[in-house]
């Protein structure tokens, strides 16, 4: 049945916060970066920004998945799945650490559709963070809802092919600390990401499942420490779920110009994720 969400669109909501150290740090010891100085006045690097603004979602308003109960904001979609599905991005400037910083939300789409896996809500979210006045991203992210699927085989490693001569890459193990440890970043609690028995007994996925921001995450990231050039836009897309039960490959292939296009291949060599980074 085709519920009308139309209400929704254009709903706006502004949050305030500080571009604080702390996260920074924290996130540079999750990835591993030891070489970086981060410090107050320092660039926070490109993405970095989803460590702020974190929704605060009391604990008796948290769903069953560990996500906030729908409705505010976002539209009460009652589908059970949620997923980040992709996004766009523009960086204007780069955000500043210790200085506060607000952000612009609006719904600017929702629409329904039938697709091969069910019934599927998707809700595009407009997003202006600016800070001293000035606007310094432009996003717009892509939520997914969907109906309960069967349960997902896991996949079959097998080896990869050799990356082409001029990429980047890099082989990630996503262990169940790192997922943690990234929850704990973005205070997300949806459990599909810490709870194994939630995630393979009641959705049915064959591990805990990587987080869609943090492999948009770690390919940025690729890009960050390789091509040593502002990123000035990114888009992505999520294509399949990547699990904690094997090692996924991240690859950046810069081109002629000034793009740099990235996947993360699954261990069955399955392309999970695609990006495309564009460098000042």
């Amino acid at each position: 049945m085709t519920v009308d969400y139309s209400a929704w669109v254009g709903a706006t909501e502004t949050a305030e916060d500080t571009i604080s150290l702390a996260p920074a740090l924290a996130a540079a010891a999750t990835f591993d970066d030891a070489a970086t100085v981060f410090a107050a006045g320092s660039p926070l690097p490109p993405l970095w920004h989803w460590f702020y603004f974190l929704p605060r979602a009391p604990q008796s308003r948290l769903g069953a998945d560990g996500h906030p109960q729908r409705g505010g904001f976002m539209p009460p979609i009652e589908l059970p799945r949620r997923m980040f599905a992709g996004g766009r991005l523009r960086f204007l400037h780069p955000l500043v650490i210790g200085k506060p910083a607000t952000r612009s939300a609006t719904i600017r789409d929702v629409s329904q559709k039938d697709g091969k896996t069910g019934t599927l809500a998707f809700v595009t979210v407009g997003y202006v963070i600016s800070q001293d006045g000035r606007v310094c991203i432009e996003e717009e992210q892509d939520i997914v809802y969907r109906e309960p699927g069967g349960p997902l085989p896991a996949p079959q490693p097998r080896d990869l092919p050799p990356a082409p001569a001029s990429s980047w890459t890099r082989t990630i193990m996503p262990d169940p600390t790192l997922l943690f440890r990234f929850s704990a970043l973005t205070f997300n609690a949806h459990r599909i990401h810490y709870d194994r028995d939630y995630a393979t007994g009641v959705e049915g996925y064959p591990g805990l499942v990587v987080h869609g921001p943090l492999t948009a995450m770690l390919l940025m990231e690729l890009v960050r420490l390789n091509a040593r050039r502002p990123v000035t836009a990114y888009t992505f897309r999520g294509q399949a779920p990547l699990f904690d039960l094997a090692p996924f490959r991240l690859v950046g292939t810069p081109d002629a110009g000034n793009a740099v296009q990235l996947e993360a291949q699954g261990p069955d060599g399955r392309t999970a994720f695609t990006a495309s980074a564009e460098l000042d």
